[in-house]
């Protein structure tokens, strides 16, 4: 909904604050004054084409400021987010435009730098035009297709359709993958063939080469330690029989002492005895050096044909790597993926059989979802054309006559939305052809054309509604038409925000709030100003609208009539 229109310097009008209320919003005045000046600068703030002639005389730019609040789930939000501009769906957004008397322009989003374009965007998700020389929305036959699936209330058929498109592009997915794989597996046969049977002799494991470099390591070490400990047993040799020899000699040195009349305590024997206990003590300690050497050997269990295997099979690993320009670690994997790729070589026709059937599955199931909505929209077209034509005959196009157009398009145009192309056509006179909406229809036609439209479709719209904006809708009409195209605006606005310019009362009595735009100022300066009236001044408005310069009781007594009826 838009909530405050702020301008600056844009034509006739130097500085105008507007808070804008749900429901219809009349704006009357005499010709000239200025009414269209407010729809251009909400056109300027919503991405309209800006001109240097919008700035008013003297001033270096225009400012247009629309402030509107979108619902939390309103598209507008999506647009911002995909535009990497900063936004709070709890919070208003504000589209601001200005122009400068060079005519250059400036775009503004929450306060952001932006492009016009993006303005633009914005301004087609929340406003709609609908006029004696512009209609923004129904002329672009895109807008159809949706305006009749909400007409038509086909959100659950539609789901089903966008579910089976999906289903449907899966299934071609895959099955192009299938064949791709096929063509390519099938291609390489035999290079697969052979490179398994080489991997599948070989077979790597994993973590087999860190494994054997340190087995080649820890037997390389063997084989020199062995060496060592060859030489320290050798060092050891002929030591304990020397040792004993040399106890026994000592022996025999005590004995002859004692013989020759020494003490066994003194000092010559004491020391003989003690020369021949550190010598035994050698020898223990020599005879278990030797047995630590031998259980030392046998720790290292050197095997040279065990060495030589494992230096072949870590050659054989790297010379495979190398070939199939791989490291050591990945020959594993890349067996089990040969393993594979063969298997789906051997296996792609039934694969890519099963993949076709299941396509087709899926192909047929969308068409069949398709053309279920076709009928339902078809359908839908038959009431929504009736609709119309109900509203066309109060105001004033009874002649014309309005359908819905379906086309079915071929299955590969097809999408998630169905394969109808929907079009709102017209045929204006008896005998007419029917054509394009903006072909067929003038101005003023097209302007109730799009009235009759949306009375139609009033209560059925799916989502947040646009701002709507009418502009003298009622131009060439009066009376009982100009009440019909105030009662349909009064039912447009119990669901939307309307707009509409307007010179008829029947049309401005039906309005929730009145604005009398006019102009104000002397010879040397002239100013639009805009006035919010109150219920004493809507009836002073419309009964000037009736009775033209004079007003008179009876156009009083007529406004009070239209007011209330």
């Amino acid at each position: 909904m838009l909530i405050g229109l702020w301008i600056r310097d844009v034509v006739l009008i130097e500085a105008l604050d507007l808070p804008i209320g749900p429901g219809l919003t009349a704006l009357t005045g005499e010709t000239g004054a200025g009414k269209s000046i407010i729809l251009d600068a909400l056109g300027l703030a919503t991405g309209a084409r800006a001109e240097a002639a919008l700035v008013r005389q003297g001033a270096p730019q225009a400012q247009a400021t629309a402030l509107f609040a979108p619902a939390p789930d309103h598209p507008v939000w999506a647009v911002l987010e995909e535009k990497g501009l900063a936004y709070d769906p709890s919070e208003d957004l504000i589209l601001r435009r200005t122009v400068s008397a060079d005519g250059r322009s400036r775009a503004f989003v929450n306060d952001q730098a932006t492009s016009v374009g993006v303005l633009r965007e914005l301004g087609g998700l929340l406003i709609e035009v609908h006029g004696q020389h512009e209609t923004v929305g129904l002329l672009d036959s895109r807008t159809h297709r949706p305006l009749l699936d909400a007409y038509g209330q086909l959100s659950a058929p539609l789901a089903v359709v966008a579910e089976r498109w999906k289903a449907w592009r899966a299934a071609q997915a895959r099955r192009d993958e299938l064949a791709e794989m096929a063509d390519r597996a099938a291609a390489e046969m035999e290079e697969l063939s052979l490179r398994l049977s080489e991997l599948d002799r070989l077979e790597p494991r994993e973590g087999e080469e860190t494994e054997l470099a340190e087995i080649r390591a820890v037997l390389g070490a063997s084989e020199k330690a062995l060496a060592d400990i060859a030489s320290a047993r050798e060092a050891f040799e002929g030591l304990s029989p020397r040792m004993g020899q040399a106890i026994r000699a000592l022996e025999r040195a005590r004995e002859r002492a004692v013989t020759a009349g020494a003490a066994d305590d003194g000092p010559a024997v004491s020391r003989l005895a003690a020369a021949s206990a550190a010598i035994d003590r050698a020898l223990v300690e020599a005879q278990e050096a030797e047995a630590a050497i031998d259980a030392a050997a046998e720790a290292f269990d050197f095997e040279p044909e065990r060495l030589e295997k494992t230096e072949e099979r870590l050659f054989d690993l790297r010379g495979m790597a190398r070939k199939l320009s791989v490291s050591v670690e990945e020959l594993p994997a890349l067996r089990v993926r040969f393993a594979e790729r063969l298997r789906a070589a051997e296996s792609s026709g039934e694969d890519l059989k099963a993949a076709e059937a299941a396509l087709a599955q899926a192909r047929s199931d969308y068409l069949a979802a398709a053309q279920t909505l076709s009928e339902a929209r078809a359908a839908a077209g038959e009431r929504l054309a009736a609709a119309v034509m109900t509203e066309l005959g109060p105001l004033k196009l009874d002649k014309a006559r309005f359908r819905v157009a379906l086309e079915t398009l071929a299955p590969e145009k097809a999408g998630p939305a169905g394969q109808d192309r929907v079009a709102f056509e017209i045929s204006t006179n008896p005998g007419a052809p029917f054509g394009e909406l903006g072909q067929i229809a003038s101005g003023g036609e097209l302007a109730r054309l799009a009235l009759a439209l949306k009375a139609a479709l009033a209560g059925r719209a799916e989502g947040a509604q646009p701002l709507m904006i009418f502009d003298e809708v009622d131009q060439g009409v009066g009376g009982a038409v100009a009440d019909a195209v105030g009662l349909r605006l009064r039912r447009l606005a119990a669901d939307a925000q309307v707009l509409v310019v307007t010179h008829s009362p029947q049309v401005a009595a039906r309005a929730d709030a009145h604005w009398r735009i006019k102009k104000a100022g002397d010879a040397q300066s002239v100013r639009t100003a805009v006035e919010v009236l109150s219920p004493d001044d809507r009836e002073e408005e419309i009964a000037r609208m009736l009775a033209g310069a004079e007003i008179t009781d009876a156009a009083r007594a007529a406004a009070r009539a239209l007011m209330h009826a």
